[in-house]
């Protein structure tokens, strides 16, 4: 099994279809890499990659919004198309299994709609939704 992690910035707000009858969110994320070439000058590198999340859990998609920084994992696709100049060009897809929101560019908060977390705690994967309010229940069956 080939496992892609990718971090990095949205390029644009995300895209919900519907394809067969399942829901499938479009995505993409760009990842910049800093470096020195061999004359010491500054460079800079983004790859693109583009997500596909093919989920019944859309609640995430309004969070996705341009710039937001996320952390996607899932399996990787490398599709070849034609370009407009006959030479052939490749894109790396990344089929999400997991999406998680890390933050926005505009600021060191999240901002989401109405600068409110989502319900789900930040993340779209199988874990679940942890709640910030005070434990009402103490129970003595703990798992060590």
């Amino acid at each position: 099994m080939i496992k892609l992690q990718v971090i990095g910035n949205l390029g644009k707000d995300c895209v919900t279809n519907t394809v067969n009858g399942k829901n499938v969110i479009n995505f993409n994320v760009a990842h910049t890499e800093k470096f020195k070439d061999s004359q010491g000058n500054q460079k800079d590198k983004t790859i693109w990659v583009e997500c596909a999340y093919w989920t019944d859990r859309t609640g995430i998609a309004p969070y996705l919004k341009k710039g937001t920084q996320v952390y996607a994992e899932g399996t990787p696709e490398v599709r070849t198309y034609p370009k407009t100049d006959g030479t052939t060009g490749v894109s790396l897809t990344l089929r999400v299994q997991n999406v998680q929101l890390l933050g926005s560019r505009t600021g060191g908060e999240y901002a989401g709609p109405g600068g409110a977390e989502p319900a789900n705690g930040y993340s779209s994967g199988s874990q679940p939704a942890v709640s910030s309010g005070p434990a009402t229940e103490i129970t003595d069956d703990l798992p060590f």
